[in-house]
């Protein structure tokens, strides 16, 4: 019998990696091929959504303010998400290619999460905006500039980047001697890692595991929550128009909503949930706030409504304007 496993040796330490894992996916249930249908068409909403958001804010002036630079770089993090996601889970699962290899499992780990976590800090840097703008609006132009702005992006970037290569790195001091079946959609961390459980020490993976979690998801939460606590403190010792000041933020609390209840309560209930059960939640948390996002803003946002109105319109009168003149 072949070994699936390969040794790498290194400093007298031999590091067993297999040449492969195999994504098991959503196993047993029936019907799944509809549900990949669904994911085709979310993907393809939500291209066309972010795109269209991003073309917007390009295109018409009056939107090159501060707070769209969040709203731009959450648009391109939510076509990075899916396109990361979406066309691997079809490759795998509707052509039975479930096979992956150790470095492109790595790499599949690193980029979904990396634009997971990026979307959660744009919707903190959206809440530090309307923070700032509703609590302190004499000081926003100063403390909301497009410097400060891009300074805060860039920075979200690079904590993301720095916090996800730590347990990435943890994982190739990982020997796998047992199965290599990851019990998931993806290369996902915890099935991944847990597989080396019976031959290498885990313990720091399980830190990050623990820590990543809240540093990227409960503490970006709850400074939203408090933002709004102050927000909503504000509403009621100020003079400022609540009417306007509300539609603000609801386009945003919405999306909030969207993002973190499920992705929460799935690893709060990690333990408790089914896995084909959990498997399906992370998959619609991954996908349907991407697609959402758009449809929101359009919808929700005064402003963007009246661009894209304005960017349609002239669409039209150029597409249509020389049939009519004929």
């Amino acid at each position: 019998m072949c070994d699936l496993n390969t040794p790498l040796t290194q400093n007298t330490t031999t590091i067993i990696r297999p040449p492969y894992f195999y994504i098991s996916g959503f196993t047993g249930i029936p019907h799944m091929k509809y549900y990949y249908v669904f994911l085709s068409l979310v993907y393809i909403i939500s291209l066309m959504g972010n795109t269209f958001i991003m073309i917007v804010i390009y295109v018409d002036q009056s939107l090159h303010s501060p707070k769209y630079i969040a709203v731009l770089n959450l648009a391109f993090t939510d076509i990075c998400e899916t396109t990361a996601l979406v066309p691997k889970v079809l490759d795998m699962f509707l052509f039975d290619r479930q096979f992956i290899s150790y470095d492109q499992c790595l790499a599949n780990l690193f980029f979904v999460f990396i634009f997971l976590f990026m979307q959660s800090f744009n919707l903190t840097i959206l809440s530090y905006d309307r923070l700032v703008a509703i609590c302190l609006p004499l000081r926003y132009h100063m403390l909301v500039s497009h410097r400060s702005m891009f300074q805060l992006t860039g920075a979200a970037w690079a904590f993301a980047v720095l916090i996800l290569l730590i347990p990435v790195g943890f994982i190739t001091r990982l020997s796998f001697c047992g199965s290599v079946v990851i019990k998931s959609y993806f290369c996902d961390h915890y099935p991944l890692y847990s597989l080396a459980a019976p031959c290498s020490d885990v313990l720091p993976n399980d830190v990050m595991s623990y820590l990543d979690p809240v540093v990227v998801l409960f503490i970006p939460m709850v400074f939203i929550i408090a933002s709004y606590v102050c927000i909503i403190h504000a509403l009621f010792t100020i003079t400022l128009p609540k009417d306007r000041a509300m539609k603000t933020c609801t386009s945003h609390l919405i999306l909030v909503a969207i993002f973190y209840l499920p992705i929460n309560i799935t690893y709060i209930c990690f333990s408790f949930i089914p896995t084909n059960i959990r498997i399906i939640n992370l998959s619609l948390t991954s996908v349907l706030p991407p697609m959402l996002n758009p449809i929101i803003y359009v919808l929700k946002t005064e402003e963007f409504k009246e661009s894209s109105k304005r960017l349609l319109k002239r669409v039209a009168q150029r597409t249509v304007g020389p049939v009519k003149s004929t």
